[in-house]
């Protein structure tokens, strides 16, 4: 029969009246088999109860300390079902004041508390001067006196009983405390592949590698893709001081996703959790600045075009470069726009070129848009086939484009349609308009003005040829018309006609005695109405030729007109000797300034002056054009 009891037995009354208040707490029960503890109303109040044992000089024999510092702590696993006790001692005994004597203190720091362990004596009632009657420590004492000491927590009980176990002098730490576990701050991972970039040497399609140009630099992402998902924070575990007073570890940080969206991404939740993902296909970019993601048409690059970061670029889209692009390199793609300085050569193919910066010795060349240089442009090449280049300031370059702004051009070769610049100073320039403000030589080197005027004298000759050609069929029809005018004015080949036509329309009905007759006619004609039909066939040919003839005069002389149009030179203010000339081409030809730069420095720097000389002084101003005389 189990005997259940929270009241002292009467041999241990006398030492045991706090034990008395702690078993009303009802979560200590003595049962014939040991010491209990029910698991629902651990922690303070099971603390308050231990506390009340060990203050009232008693203790836990057999005492299973991690538990009873899991149950006070809510550290460990509770029973498997609720309202079962759980047996932690074996029993509550007297510590007795002589037993409290052999505890020696402990020293306490950081955290640690150590307990110099060495050889004990109880004192010997027979010889009060004595040495002592030699005794020995016992761990479920020891673990009392720790906690009127105020060491509750981390006591290493295995340390502790192999220290009595030994026997030998040692100082050992007997108890520790836990520090608080840190939580895991929310933090933002990738979750696609597509992020990657690889910069491993491009293939060719011959399946040789170049070494110049990057596998995949900036890679494409799909419409929908995951691209980042936020691991939600994950809170720490509490840390014990040896006094059991919570150590709480900080607070995780939080992290907003949203702050990340930019354009082309937004925010997306479900049962996975928390995603960034794309609303477009498009390229990936990271603003530095702000953290922002965003997906879009163009590709932005912060690290420069270089045979470290990027190698030569082939590019589908637009692009943005924030960085410097290296000599040599070179840049491919649609609208292109650099805020470093350029040292490379870009290439369009169809856009708009901006350069925040400078153009050092490299190239931009767009085939069909516009190219804007808003700093210095020094020994560089730029050339559009089909848009406006305009530049703050060039030195020893060759420029080309449909029309050309330069604020100040020095040693410069230019070539366009209209070419304006508000300085020009050694500069050879040719255009079908040009406007200058001021004008003049630079040191050694000339200043040259050339007027593009269009060679008419080709197409002068195919308009003769064709207005002869035209002339021939005009005369032969005319020659044609009088010979069937003759055929037709013969009695016997009027008469004929006449009466065909008659019978023809009805107006005349031949009786059987006339209609012999009427064959017999037709017989002796038929070689004169052959004759007038080779003849009126011919008249429409020659007609025709006439009329496809003067509709090609017609055009050529349109594109003549178009060709000639109004060409002039306009100089504000000569600084220095200035010569202009007209300079002859071709106006059949695809362009008049889309050519190789050697070509355009070869035309407009011979050494024999090219065309008829319009102006050649030093001081004055120029206002010349194709429909008057200087």
């Amino acid at each position: 029969m189990t005997i259940e009891s929270t009241v002292v037995p009467p041999a241990q009354a006398a030492t045991g009246a706090g034990l008395q208040a702690a078993a009303l707490e009802h979560c200590i029960v003595r049962r014939g088999d040991g010491i209990y503890v029910d698991p629902a109303v651990a922690g303070a109040t099971l603390q308050a109860a231990v506390d009340s044992v060990f203050t009232s000089k008693n203790y836990f024999s057999g005492i299973d300390y991690a538990y009873l510092v899991n149950a006070i702590y809510k550290r460990g696993a509770q029973p498997a079902r609720p309202g079962d006790m759980v047996r932690f001692a074996s029993d509550i005994v007297a510590f007795p004041t002589d037993r409290r004597g052999l505890y020696k203190a402990v020293k306490v720091s950081d955290g640690k508390a150590e307990y110099y362990f060495e050889p004990v004596y109880l004192p010997n009632p027979d010889d009060p001067g004595g040495e002592g009657v030699p005794a020995r420590l016992n761990a479920d004492e020891f673990v009392a006196d720790l906690w009127t000491k105020g060491i509750r927590f981390g006591i290493d009980i295995g340390a502790v009983r192999a220290a009595i176990a030994g026997g030998k002098a040692e100082r050992v730490v007997v108890a520790q405390q836990l520090d608080a576990v840190p939580g895991v701050d929310a933090h933002i991972i990738e979750v696609s592949d597509d992020l990657h970039r690889s910069d491993a040497p491009r293939q060719l399609a011959n399946g040789k590698l170049d070494l110049m140009a990057f596998q995949n630099r900036f890679p494409q992402i799909q419409k929908g893709a995951r691209l980042l998902k936020k691991v939600p924070r994950a809170a720490g575990s509490n840390g014990f001081e040896l006094s059991g007073r919570v150590l709480e570890p900080d607070m995780p940080k939080d992290v907003d996703l949203q702050v990340m969206v930019g354009p082309g991404t937004t925010i997306e939740n479900n049962a996975d959790g928390e995603f960034l993902v794309a609303l477009q296909d498009g390229f990936l970019n990271v603003d530095r600045a702000t953290s922002q993601v965003s997906v879009g048409d163009k590709i932005v690059s912060r690290d420069g075009v270089s045979a470290r970061t990027t190698g030569n670029l082939e590019l589908k889209g637009d692009y943005e470069e924030f960085g410097e692009v290296q000599e040599k390199r070179v840049l491919e793609g649609e609208s292109i726009t650099v805020h470093a300085d350029v040292y490379g050569n870009l290439v369009s193919r169809g856009g708009t070129v901006l350069l925040d910066s400078n153009l050092v010795g490299g190239s931009v060349h767009n085939a069909d848009g516009n190219i804007t240089v808003q700093g210095v442009a020094s020994a560089a090449i730029i050339q559009t086939s089909k848009g406006e280049v305009r530049l703050a300031r060039a030195e020893g370059c060759v420029i080309s484009g449909t029309r050309v702004f330069v604020d100040h051009a020095v040693n410069c070769d230019i070539i366009g349609d209209d070419v304006v610049v508000r300085q020009a100073e050694g500069c050879a320039i040719a255009a079908r308009r040009i406007e200058v403000e001021s004008a003049g030589a630079r040191k050694n080197t000339e200043m040259l003005l050339y007027v593009l005027q269009p060679d008419t004298k080709r197409i002068d000759e195919v308009m003769t040829q064709i207005g002869a050609r035209v002339g021939e069929f005009v005369q032969l029809a005319a020659q044609r018309k009088a010979e069937l005018q003759a055929l037709a004015g013969q009695p016997d080949v009027r008469q004929y006609m006449l009466l065909a036509t008659r019978v023809r329309k009805g107006e005349l009905v031949l009786t059987a005695e006339q209609a012999p007759q009427f064959q017999k006619m037709g017989v002796a004609v038929g070689p004169g109405l052959r004759a007038i039909g080779r003849l009126n066939e011919d008249i429409k040919a020659a007609e025709a030729e006439q009329q496809a003839g003067t509709a090609l005069l017609e055009k050529l002389q349109g594109q003549r007109i178009a060709s000639a149009g109004l060409n002039s030179v306009k100089v504000g203010m000569l600084t220095g000797e200035t010569t202009v000339r007209s300079m002859v081409y071709r106006p059949d030809d695809s362009s008049n300034y889309d050519l190789p730069p050697r070509e355009i420095k070869a035309k407009l720097r011979a050494g024999v002056p090219a065309g008829e000389r319009i102006f050649s002084g030093s001081v004055g101003t120029v206002d010349w054009n194709s429909g008057s005389a200087l």
